[in-house]
């Protein structure tokens, strides 16, 4: 089976969103095998050989930052975030539509925001040449990506939230 057929079974967005999706995926769930690796490894060579993984503590903090915001517009485009509907049904469909697409509205442009001035910190750091403690590894790009990655949820925020408004019925 070929990889794009395997995509296209497993995944139900469409167009470039499923391949970007599968993307984000992928970076997310190797990050996430390096973090595990690496733990093991930190692990073991500490208490069997008294000599543990130079950085390891840093390369999780730094693992942990790509894990997170490489699922975060996947996680936002599929909806997969917790939703409280407490007053749904005393409020009504109308009700409902319009808070929900106020809501789009406020946490995407929140989000475009918050990315704006994320990747402005990055841009920053970068001329400064901060670098990690440990390992020395400049943090602005770090931050970039964390900036980039906000800047995709907010657009999947404001996408879905919107879609969903208009084109999908409420029960």
């Amino acid at each position: 089976m070929s990889l794009a057929t395997w995509v296209n079974r497993h995944y139900s967005e469409k167009g470039p969103a499923k391949w970007l999706a599968f993307l984000l995926e992928l970076v997310a769930a190797s990050v996430l095998f390096l973090l595990m690796l690496t733990t093991c490894l930190d692990v073991a060579g500490r208490y069997l050989f008294n000599n543990p993984v130079p950085g390891a503590t840093e390369l999780t903090r730094l693992g942990l930052a790509l894990m997170v915001f490489a699922a975060m517009p996947v996680i936002t485009w599929r909806a997969g975030h917790i939703v409280v509907d407490l007053l749904d049904r005393v409020l009504g469909k109308k009700v409902v539509k319009a808070l929900g697409l106020v809501s789009a509205l406020m946490i995407s442009s929140s989000m475009y925001f918050l990315a704006v001035r994320i990747f402005e910190l990055g841009e920053r750091s970068l001329r400064r040449g901060v670098v990690t403690e440990f390992l020395g590894l400049p943090s602005g790009y770090i931050v970039q990506y964390i900036a980039i990655m906000s800047w995709l949820t907010a657009a999947g925020v404001i996408t879905l939230g919107v879609y969903r408004i208009l084109f999908i019925s409420h029960k």
